[in-house]
């Protein structure tokens, strides 16, 4: 059976196939190696392994099952997100022009700002869920189109093969920071998109204890792939072996992860959705978000497990529910078994985030658990 014809499921819970070949174990070992054998005749003992800077098999797998997750022509880890990010804006040549998403994940957009500046790139940014102002914004040349689907954290829902087409018209790449919905719920590269990125730290690894990222593509020979590559080699941003190895255990429970938080998501958006304590959810899976039937047709499986929460009564009462909260741990990132809740304005106060919100990440907690929780703080 060829890995297109094999379920997400199958795929994370037999690790793409990876077992170790050594000892015969079911589990995939872990290769410490950073240098590799010659034989007598200088020959490389294996032609694939001379240096462990970007060649390690415990990568390798983890990638592997990414590749076939994602359904991409070829996937590349990172020690981070943003190092996967910063590796394809690289790419861009100095004097060239981006169209980037706002209102996204503000570590990107703070970094991208700086970059551009610095190589005279010139920025629009756009809400890429109006179509109208992204075909405006796509109707001068450019190189590369960043978008975030869902975004973080506002939770706006782009038309990615709407995007794929007016990037391609404007001569760009269109890349996807598909984050917070994993390559179990939606696959970007079957809508057009070049380049996928995931911050793998968040729902992919899934147990707050690795830092990583991931871009996939769609065109392995492509120029814009074969210098993410080169970058990726000689500025050294390789993941460990551990920390691969540490992936690829979180992965196997992928899909059941995913199907619980999304279950969990939904409820808590439900209950939470016309509670007198709360101004308004931000959640695609709510039948008012204005995002939803996009969402619907972009996104199998579910919805995702990131909301935004608009707490009545504004900062203070926000810091309050948060405070009163026993189960949602209060912290910053997403993506792991453990809920989470963040005031995201002390983290970016200066990008518009309203001061009233709070940002949910949904673990595997039962729910019923979950919502007596939320009920509480908000009733205080």
């Amino acid at each position: 059976m060829s890995d297109r014809t094999l379920k997400p499921a199958t795929i994370a819970a037999r690790a793409a196939g990876a077992t170790d070949t050594e000892s015969a174990g079911v589990v995939p070992g872990i290769h410490l190696a950073t240098t590799y054998m010659r034989g007598s005749d200088n020959a490389l003992a294996r032609e694939d392994n001379q240096y462990g800077r970007d060649q390690n098999d415990t990568v390798r797998e983890a990638e592997e099952v990414l590749r076939q997750l994602e359904g991409a022509a070829a996937t590349r880890l990172f020690p981070s997100g943003m190092a996967a990010i910063t590796a394809l804006f690289r790419t861009v040549p100095n004097g060239g022009r981006v169209v980037v998403q706002s209102g996204i994940y503000w570590g990107a957009t703070a970094w991208i700002r700086d970059f551009c500046a610095r190589r005279a790139v010139e920025l629009t940014e756009v809400d890429a869920s109006d179509i109208e102002a992204l075909t405006a914004a796509c109707a001068t040349p450019a190189d590369l189109v960043w978008i975030e689907v869902p975004s973080n954290p506002w939770l706006k829902v782009a038309d990615i093969a709407v995007a794929a087409r007016l990037a391609h018209d404007a001569g760009a790449l269109l890349a996807v920071d598909a984050t917070a919905a994993t390559p179990v719920l939606m696959h970007p590269l079957e809508m057009g998109a070049d380049l996928v990125m995931h911050s793998a730290t968040k729902a992919i690894n899934g147990h707050t204890d690795v830092l990583a990222g991931v871009l996939s593509c769609a065109d392995p020979d492509g120029a814009t792939w074969q210098r993410i590559i080169t970058d990726r080699h000689d500025a050294g941003a390789i993941l460990g072996p551990f920390e691969a190895w540490l992936l690829t255990r979180g992965m196997r429970t992928l899909p059941l992860r995913m199907e619980r938080m999304c279950g969990n998501a939904q409820a808590v958006a439900e209950f939470l959705d016309g509670h007198a304590g709360v101004e308004a959810v931000l959640y695609p899976g709510l039948p008012g978000h204005p995002g939803n039937a996009l969402a619907a047709r972009q996104m199998q499986g579910g919805y995702g497990y990131l909301m935004s929460v608009l707490i009545r009564g504004g900062r203070a009462a926000a810091l309050a529910v948060a405070g009163r909260l026993q189960l949602f741990h209060r912290a910053t990132s997403l993506g792991g078994v453990e809920s989470l809740v963040e005031h995201r304005h002390s983290v970016e106060p200066d990008t518009g985030i309203p001061e009233n919100l709070l940002r949910l990440s949904v673990g595997i907690e039962d729910a019923e658990d979950l919502i007596a929780d939320l009920e509480q703080a908000l009733t205080g």
